[in-house]
């Protein structure tokens, strides 16, 4: 028997054609959510160095936006995708606890908004930013 009587063999409009979401939408979809997870300082690597020399550059006006895919790599298939973190956490959290929230909020974040299965979250806490540190984003000295 073929399908001709019930639809005439044709393909629902949703199924005629290919969705692709590149590894970058990934990448700031899972930097925003991991931002939104308590105990999480920054996102990249922990060195102070590099923190304020990304600081400075989100804040030189006409430069882009501030990169809210730093410290994320994503790799996206065609159904599955797989994200590692660089996180920088406060002192006094439970890094256990705050990767694990981090983890929850990412996958939810992710696979609610692009439709692709998060297979791995591997997050590297490179830093903790203590409560006697300076905020390494300098004051500009551009007006």
């Amino acid at each position: 028997m073929t399908e001709s009587a019930a639809g005439g063999g044709a393909k629902s409009p949703a199924d005629r054609g290919r969705t692709t979401i590149a590894d970058g939408v990934v990448e700031k979809i899972a930097g925003l959510a991991a931002r939104e997870v308590v105990g999480v300082h920054a996102m990249g690597s922990g060195s102070g160095l590099a923190r304020t020399f990304g600081a400075v550059r989100d804040r030189v006006p006409g430069a882009q936006r501030p990169a809210v895919s730093r410290g994320v790599k994503a790799e996206v298939g065609e159904v599955q995708t797989a994200l590692d973190l660089e996180i920088v956490v406060h002192y006094g959290v439970s890094i256990r606890e705050v990767a694990r929230a981090v983890r929850e909020n990412v996958v939810s974040a992710v696979e609610r908004m692009t439709g692709l299965e998060v297979v791995e979250v591997n997050i590297a806490v490179s830093d903790v930013k203590l409560p006697d540190e300076e905020d390494e984003e300098p004051e500009s000295r551009l007006q």
